[in-house]
């Protein structure tokens, strides 16, 4: 079985990717539906890719 901190990194990762996923579900369907950059949801779409991607940066990098 995997030691506990090796499931906290695979599961950190994992919803790093969920929450990029959302972003980009969100970002395409504000798009889709005829919003420009000045709609709320490109705004939102934008900031969760940008949190998942940053959380998945900081936990690939720290694997000690």
């Amino acid at each position: 079985m995997a030691a506990p901190d090796q499931l906290y990194r695979a599961v950190t990762r994992i919803f790093s990717v969920l929450i990029i996923g959302f972003g980009v579900a969100i970002l395409v369907v504000t798009l889709a539906s005829g919003g420009g950059l000045l709609a709320s949801g490109f705004w939102i779409g934008l900031l969760f890719t940008a949190i998942g991607s940053a959380r998945l940066y900081i936990a690939l990098r720290s694997r000690s």
